[in-house]
């Protein structure tokens, strides 16, 4: 584990070290995924928020420079408050020490938040912050080689408990996820 610098706020932040970047991606290029978004993967991220009834999914390929979201579906940002600012669209990349899907990838399993502010070491998250966000699921997407390619996740602006059923559900759909990937690449076709 590393200690990311403290950002300009005074917080620090613990984001785990991902020692399996360069794995990663060449595995992620040879199934011809990466940094480009795929309309198949924001079909997926769409259906994911359905399942789940959650105003966030992603489908996430982190890299060395960050998180990049192939696949997204994503509100728009409300209305500022009277005299407030606005909040920010959450578009395909964040930076590393940003959301909880690095700790997915590093701990290779599955993580369920029902409020983020019940937990020091998320509560303080800039995603909390931008986006609003409260909850938190996300499930790894383990290939056949072992190597974790990145998560599907969902969140939303309220606690949520995910319950087993949630659990069961997003590694449901990331075990789906991989299978479809593999299947694609296998076929010469796009995920």
């Amino acid at each position: 584990m590393s200690y990311d610098p403290p950002r300009p706020a005074g917080r620090l932040l613990l984001t785990p070290e991902d020692r399996d970047v360069p794995a990663r991606l060449a595995r992620l290029h040879a199934l011809g995924l990466g940094r480009r978004s795929e309309p198949a993967l924001d079909a997926f991220a769409h259906h994911l928020a359905d399942l789940s009834r959650a105003p966030y999914a992603v489908v996430n390929f982190p890299h060395d420079g960050g998180q990049f979201f192939a696949g997204l579906h994503a509100p728009a940002p409300p209305p500022p408050p009277p005299g407030g600012t606005p909040r920010p669209a959450l578009g395909r990349t964040l930076p590393r020490d940003h959301g909880y899907c690095p700790h997915v990838v590093v701990r290779r399993r599955a993580l369920a938040l029902e409020d983020v502010r019940d937990y020091p070491r998320f509560a303080g998250n800039p995603v909390v912050d931008d986006f609003g966000i409260r909850s938190y699921l996300g499930a790894p997407l383990i290939d056949s080689t072992g190597t974790v390619l990145g998560t599907v996740s969902v969140a939303d602006t309220t606690p949520r408990p995910w319950g087993r059923d949630g659990l069961a559900a997003i590694k449901a759909s990331a075990a789906d996820l991989v299978a479809r990937l593999e299947r694609s690449a296998a076929d010469g076709l796009p995920p």
